[in-house]
């Protein structure tokens, strides 16, 4: 199946929560007027698109069936979809790549979202672009996630420094910055804290580990990832809010977009933190990881 084949088939859900309702609305409506405007909205902030978001959305709608001098409700969909595209494609959304200078790669979020799970994947797919990867197992407080990881290292052929449950995060990350240069390593990916209870020691804890990176290596370029599980909607973008005070996120990986219909939180993390999702998770298999494309992910939400 190709990617976007397994793009369209991960958004079926989604599909049917905005899509199905969307095409039922342009194609029944007749006469554009403010009513049917009420209802796309209703429809967007239902696909967990958000109440903001939303509203930016139809703004820009009004402003091009007027440019466009669209009148005829059946004739929306097609600037609708360009509407969502400019909405995705404002925040600088650069694709997830590694390039040929050394690269460390941050991955926080809250436990059960799919972190491990999410760098297991990633550190595949760089593999198999050719690239040397190596593994830190930085998140100490869940014994689980350390051997997760090394289960993933074990799965995909990639090396996992770890330490003891309850060691020192900014302790692994000094280990794994040591070995990512001794060995040549292309890439070191990061597993970090995922407590959100104390928002404090959160900070703390990675401002540590953010310290001990530039220190010991400051000449790679630096990722921070965001882990963000899609069925949780709204409370994603809550989740982000709280990381993007203690980090500077650069992207976000979205998980499990696959088995929920609030796809159109894609819309919200994108327009409401202006931070970009680099990737999406729409299956289970190692593969199902994808970089996030706005052009594809509206052609397959959309079409």
């Amino acid at each position: 199946m190709s990617f976007f084949s397994k793009l369209k088939e991960g958004l079926n859900k989604t599909r049917k929560g905005i899509t199905d309702k969307i095409d039922d609305l342009f194609n029944n409506y007749g006469e554009i007027d403010d009513e049917l405007f009420d209802e796309l909205e209703e429809i967007l902030i239902m696909a967990d698109v958000g109440m903001s978001t939303s509203m930016k959305l139809i703004e820009k709608l009004r402003e091009e069936l007027k440019v466009r001098k669209i009148k005829d409700s059946s004739e929306i969909k097609a600037v609708f979809k360009d509407v969502v595209k400019m909405i995705l494609n404002e925040n600088n959304n650069v694709p997830f790549a590694v390039g040929d200078e050394p690269t460390i790669i941050m991955v926080i979020g809250v436990n059960g979202v799919g972190k491990t799970t999410s760098i297991g994947k990633i550190a595949h797919s760089l593999k198999s672009e050719g690239k040397k990867v190596l593994i830190a197992a930085g998140d100490t407080f869940r014994a689980a996630a350390i051997d997760q990881l090394m289960i993933w290292g074990e799965r995909v052929g990639v090396g996992v420094i770890h330490q003891s449950e309850g060691s020192d995060p900014a302790a692994v990350i000094f280990d794994a910055v040591q070995a990512a240069k001794a060995r040549k390593v292309d890439v070191l990916i990061c597993d970090t804290a995922g407590r959100l209870h104390n928002k404090v020691n959160l900070m703390n804890e990675l401002a540590k580990v953010f310290r001990v990176i530039e220190r010991e290596y400051p000449e790679a370029k630096k990722e921070v990832l965001l882990v963000l599980d899609a069925t949780t909607g709204q409370n994603a973008v809550q989740q982000a809010k709280v990381f993007n005070e203690a980090a500077e996120i650069s992207g976000i990986v979205l998980t499990k977009l696959d088995g929920t219909a609030k796809g159109g939180v894609v819309l919200a993390i994108n327009s409401e933190l202006n931070i970009p999702v680099k990737l999406i998770g729409v299956g289970e298999g190692i593969e199902d990881l994808q970089r996030f494309d706005a052009h594809d992910f509206v052609e397959a939400l959309l079409n």
